[in-house]
């Protein structure tokens, strides 16, 4: 009788219940759920950015700041299915704005770093007939938009089983395109996302759904991604609206248009590296 292989096992097996489990040392442990498809031992960009931005989002209340305005992460290494860790400074703290900084650190070695923008919210009615208001809608509503099929969905769990995907513009990793996003599984086991958490995990796929090379010739790997918000995420649907533009000497550019159900929330860009693979 043959036994299955440890890929047949791992793929027959039901997938973890959240991206991370955090641990009593204050440490985090990684499912196969943060999985990306670059390599089977990597994670995703926007599990671990999504993580890093929880811890930043409960040092901002520690000051009553509850606005992220800006989230950028610097992505130096590919970050491992492993144990990680997270330490975050408050660089600035004022009455209204602060800045803060993060490292996520991985088998002692610091694998991204991230800065954010804190804003303390308050209630402000805004003139409706200024320039450029309302501001718009996604593509497509969620109940219009059909189940999106991920290029990189494998037998292995991975990010592709963490999110599901519905398409509400273009034709996603063939150019421009627009894809609904809701978690399937908390990122943290026993808590619910914010809005930022979600926009986080979803926001780090603009280049992939934009893609317009072909995946299995080439690698367009973002170094970053950042990410702008004009108001919080509403709602457990996030809409990725991106688009992919290339430069001559192997970098690129994926810019999208962020949505929740009621309309634009911000934007994001991502730095890409492109490259032929071997």
């Amino acid at each position: 009788m043959a036994h299955p292989s440890s890929d047949d096992a791992r793929a027959s097996a039901p997938p973890p219940a959240s991206a991370y489990v955090a641990l009593e040392d204050g440490r985090y442990a990684s499912t196969d759920l943060t999985r990306g498809p670059w390599h089977p031992q990597h994670q995703h960009g926007g599990p671990p950015i999504a993580l890093v931005a929880r811890c930043i989002e409960r040092a901002a209340a520690a000051l009553e700041l509850t606005h992220i305005a800006r989230l950028t992460a610097n992505l130096l290494r590919p970050v491992p299915i492993s144990g990680l860790s997270i330490e975050v400074q408050t660089e600035y703290a004022g009455r209204n704005v602060a800045h803060f900084s993060a490292q996520l650190i991985a088998g002692g070695k610091e694998v991204a770093r991230f800065t954010a923008v804190a804003q303390r919210a308050a209630g402000l009615a805004i003139p409706a007939d200024l320039p450029g208001h309302p501001l718009p809608q996604a593509p497509n509503s969620v109940e219009r938009s059909p189940l999106a099929p991920f290029l990189f969905a494998s037998k292995i769990t991975g990010y592709h089983d963490l999110i599901e995907g519905r398409v509400a513009a273009g034709v996603p990793f063939r150019g421009p395109s627009a894809v609904w996003f809701r978690l399937r599984h908390p990122l943290l086991a026993g808590e619910e996302p914010s809005g930022l958490q979600r926009v986080a995990v979803a926001a780090d796929s603009g280049n992939g759904i934009s893609a317009i090379l072909d995946f299995h010739r080439y690698i367009f790997v973002n170094s970053d991604l950042s990410i702008n918000l004009l108001r919080q995420a509403r709602g457990e649907w996030v809409c990725i609206d991106a688009r992919t533009l290339l430069g001559p000497d192997g970098g690129g550019l994926a810019e999208a248009r962020i949505f929740d159900a009621e309309g634009l929330i911000g934007r994001s860009t991502q730095s890409l590296a492109i490259r032929l693979r071997d």
